[in-house]
């Protein structure tokens, strides 16, 4: 996808964030920085100034979730994998200071599932007590919405997926 047009369709995804009703309900939002061409939250942090992000740090096989703003790049380094990462003295974050995760993923499908890049931190983290009750969100571009993806027993569905066009919700296509 050219530079300009991700760049587009990653500020008009970032608006359908904004005007949800699960954002308008949060205060505490985890997020995700930018790795091959997702989309592109940045928008969606600067115009979040009132909102407490997480964003996620990959110890072992889990996700450590930390307190930090996104735009700083002085609490930022590059992480196991090469994405920006908080700095492991950023305060952490548990599940009860959370109000809404936005995942992000190769591909969603109107059933509500995702794929992702085949680590499977976020299936282990969604499956865990505390925060497998909290609001999901994928995160990914219309082009990457499809009918159905192959799913496995440990998949478990997300409660809104955000494209640049609108959010699917809990009312799933069967």
């Amino acid at each position: 996808m050219p530079v300009e047009q991700w760049r587009l369709l990653s500020q008009a995804l970032c608006q359908q964030v904004l005007d949800s009703p699960l954002w308008a309900q949060s205060k505490t939002v985890l997020a995700y920085m930018t790795f091959r061409q997702e989309p592109d939250l940045s928008w969606l942090f600067r115009q979040g100034r009132d909102h407490l992000w997480g964003l996620p740090r990959c110890v072992g096989k889990h996700l450590m979730w930390h307190r930090c703003n996104p735009l700083d790049p002085q609490m930022l380094k590059k992480g196991k994998y090469g994405i920006l990462e908080p700095y492991p003295e950023c305060p952490e974050l548990s599940a009860g200071e959370v109000d809404l995760i936005l995942v992000p993923a190769v591909a969603c499908d109107r059933s509500g599932y995702r794929l992702g890049y085949g680590g499977g931190y976020y299936d282990r983290l969604l499956a865990t007590p505390g925060w497998s009750v909290l609001p999901t969100m994928g995160i990914v571009f219309e082009q990457h919405l499809l009918d159905r993806l192959p799913t496995e027993p440990w998949d478990l569905p997300l409660q809104a997926i955000c494209t640049e066009t609108g959010i699917l919700s809990k009312a799933f296509s069967p």
